[in-house]
């Protein structure tokens, strides 16, 4: 995951959340995101190779958006926007 805690490291938002260029489902994220006023680093797939690679290797999430919560002591893997609707209901 060592790709990955370099993205983790040195982002100093809520949330970061992995995406690409055309994805409704990237787009309601970050609508979700914004209304609860929550921070997020966006890094979109398409501008980085083998990211996306290493994104679904470490996550089994095979699909965009790829979100983690970093307000936690570790970085915890939330999933799509789906489930991020679902982890924000729960807290």
């Amino acid at each position: 995951m060592s790709q990955l805690l370099e993205w983790f490291e040195r982002t100093e938002t809520d949330f970061i959340l992995f995406s690409q260029t055309i994805c409704q489902y990237c787009n309601r994220a970050k609508r979700i995101l914004d209304s609860k006023n929550l921070s997020y680093t966006e890094v979109n797939l398409d501008h980085f190779d083998d990211l996306r690679n290493t994104v679904v290797k470490e996550t089994r999430h095979r699909t965009v958006p790829a979100i983690f919560d970093l307000r936690k002591e570790k970085p915890l893997f939330i999933g799509g926007s789906d489930r991020l609707i679902e982890y924000l209901q729960e807290r």
